[in-house]
């Protein structure tokens, strides 16, 4: 660890900071273009593979860098082997989840961007960790380099859904998405990529104000503040209508939905008044609302029936047109190995 320590940390550093890293380093501006090609448009991590630079800038790299920041501990794969999930060990022996997902020509991953998570919705496996670190923007960046690596289907989308609150940390999040969107770093279209986010208002505000183009996922999970309040406490900071109003404005701006989140939670915010309450708040905002039933962990929250998701269901699409929202529904993958959406969690 100590010698971690002292090492420059290469993966993470977006295309300027390389130029200006080689540049210190008595190399042309040049050469930190090519180490960008290298690490995140090839996933080369080794810089004997590095084949267009100098035995000199090789032994530099080898001896004074650190290219990689996580390590395979376990990997998990769905009973229809469309789903795999990895438990990634990080330099200071923590862990994170990542997942990656097929669904006929789409390839989604499913990144983390904390060591546990500090928002601490009650129904969400991550938030029984609680909050141990901000990932790095490298440690970010190399989960999507090692599904990428090994899975054999080209990725599509990357949603910022795995552990953590992206917002919380913003920066790196941000980082990491700029650089899965330069063309010579992954090559990611604008739209393939979405970050989800709890309500973090302020932050939300701020991705508005730097006019960023990723899609933008907000959870919901309740249509009223009291509701809302019991199972995301983030809500007696930034209540509803601050959200709403945000969001409203970042649809409006960006002239793309924006999307709702909805897990739908057995007796807590599944009935038929929910539904209704929920298509008055989101109301003429430009939007995609998801559903999302409930993936059952350990705890006490339970996923409602069939033919009460359905009612819930039927209930927003018979009002989609005329409130201006499209209902999608997404049935998590994986949840035979706990990689459905909320059941994240590492357990030391």
């Amino acid at each position: 660890m100590q010698e971690y320590k002292k090492k420059n940390i290469l993966i993470g550093k977006n295309l300027e900071e390389l130029q200006n890293w080689t540049q210190i380093n008595g190399e042309t501006k040049f050469r930190g273009t090519q180490l960008f090609e290298w690490v995140y448009k090839r996933g080369v991590l080794d810089p004997k593979q590095m084949t267009n630079i100098s035995d000199k800038f090789k032994n530099l790299l080898e001896n004074e860098c650190i290219f990689s920041t996580i390590k395979l501990e376990k990997l998990s794969t769905s009973n229809n082997n469309k789903t795999i999930k990895y438990l990634f060990k990080l330099k200071d022996n923590q862990f994170i989840e990542t997942v990656s997902m097929i669904d006929g020509k789409f390839h989604t991953v499913c990144i983390s961007s904390q060591v546990g998570c500090n928002v601490d919705c009650k129904f969400c496996a991550t938030a029984s960790m609680g909050f141990i670190r901000n990932l790095t923007a490298g440690e970010i960046i190399e989960q999507l380099i090692y599904v990428r690596s090994n899975v054999n289907q080209k990725i599509t989308n990357v949603v910022f859904m795995g552990m953590g609150e992206p917002f919380m940390n913003y920066d790196n999040v941000l980082k990491s998405a700029d650089i899965f969107h330069d063309n010579l770093g992954f090559g990611l279209s604008a739209k393939r990529i979405t970050i989800s986010t709890a309500g973090i208002v302020p932050k939300i505000q701020k991705y508005i104000d730097e006019n960023r183009n990723y899609n933008l996922a907000v959870s919901l999970n309740a249509p009223t503040d009291k509701q809302r309040e019991k199972i995301m406490p983030i809500n007696m900071i930034w209540p509803l209508k601050d959200l709403i109003r945000v969001s409203n404005e970042f649809s409006i701006g960006k002239r793309k939905n924006i999307m709702f989140e909805y897990v739908l939670l057995k007796g807590i915010n599944d009935h038929q008044e929910d539904a209704i309450n929920l298509m008055n708040l989101i109301k003429g905002i430009n939007s995609k609302l998801n559903i999302i039933p409930y993936n059952e962990t350990d705890g006490i929250y339970k996923r409602p029936k069939e033919q009460e998701i359905d009612n819930f269901i039927q209930i927003l699409l018979k009002n989609q047109k005329k409130f201006g929202y499209r209902v999608l529904v997404r049935w998590s993958k994986g949840q035979d190995i706990n990689a459905g959406c909320g059941q994240l969690v590492v357990n030391n």
